[in-house]
Parts: structure tokens; C-alpha cells; sequence
């Protein structure tokens, strides 16, 4: 039974680290022992049992840390249980249906053989970083749409998968 898990993530306004840190909130519940850290500190997947990797969607991408994480850490991946989740729409269509994975985290799933996806609603509020996200508050297009109790259902289904 896997019992060391890590939840890699990249975030630029700390939103997509608050939904990494409620993953690992619940699968320590579970008993299990997590780690959740920013994807660019992960020296080594070697040393855990099953990786969750997130990052926060900007402008159809997913963000830099997580895919360079990606790259950087596939064959230890590819040799694990591999859950993914994306965090980014401004809008409560995320909690309403599956949106699926942006193209280029659909590639990093086939590669690497991970078990599920899924795309939280994002966060965007005052004092974001980037001249965009700004800008995207500015005219009123920001809020946070993350919806905690799927987070932690989803959580909970990886936790139950790991430890059954």
C-alpha cells in the first residue's frame, strides 16, 4: 500500500497551493503521509509512493512549474499512481461539469499513464500578480470559484484508491 504521497503544484497567486494543501489536508486524514510543495522545490519524485500534480490554467497553459515538473520527474511518474488537477476557470462552470484537460496536460497524461484529471473553478482577487490577472480583476472578472467540498471528495476518492 503506498503510504508516502506527494502533491507538487505550480501557483502564481497561491491559489492553486491552497488546493494542493487541502488534498494533502485530507489524504493525511486517511493516514497517509504527504508532502504538498511548490513542483519547482521537488528535488526527486523517487522518494514517494503516488504523485498528485496541479497547477493553475493561464491563458490555456498549464503553469510553468507544473509542466517543467513534469518533464523533469516523467520516468519516476510514469512508475507511480499519478492523479493530476488543474485549477484556473473564473466562472462556477467547474463545479457544474467536467471541463476536460488543456491539450498539453492531455499529452502529459497518455505519457505518463495518470489515473484521472479534473479542473477546480480558480481564484483571482485583488492584489494578483501580472499585469493581466490585474487587469481581469480591475473589470470585475475575478472572484474565487474553487468549490472546497469537491476538492476535498476528489481527495477523498485518491485516498480511498490508495489505501483499499
Amino acid at each position: 500500500m503506498p503510504t508516502n504521497v506527494l502533491v507538487a503544484y505550480g501557483t502564481t497567486n497561491g491559489s492553486t497551493a491552497e488546493i494542493a494543501e487541502t488534498i494533502a489536508e485530507v489524504l493525511r486524514k486517511d493516514g497517509l503521509t504527504v508532502d504538498a510543495l511548490p513542483a519547482r522545490s521537488v528535488p526527486s519524485a523517487a522518494p514517494y509512493d503516488a504523485v498528485v500534480v496541479g497547477g493553475g490554467l493561464y491563458a490555456g497553459r498549464w503553469h510553468r512549474d507544473a509542466r517543467r515538473f513534469v518533464r523533469r520527474h516523467g520516468k519516476a511518474l510514469a512508475e507511480r499512481p499519478l492523479w493530476y488537477f488543474s485549477s484556473g476557470p473564473l466562472d462556477p462552470s467547474a463545479s457544474e461539469r467536467d471541463i476536460p484537460p488543456v491539450p498539453g496536460v492531455k499529452k502529459a497524461m497518455a505519457r505518463l499513464d495518470a489515473r484521472e484529471h479534473i479542473t477546480f473553478g480558480g481564484c483571482l482577487q485583488e492584489g494578483a500578480k501580472g499585469w493581466v490577472a490585474r487587469m481581469i480583476v480591475r473589470n470585475g472578472k475575478g472572484g474565487d470559484f474553487r468549490d472546497f467540498d469537491q476538492i476535498k471528495a476528489w481527495a477523498a476518492r485518491i485516498g480511498q484508491e490508495l489505501t483499499s
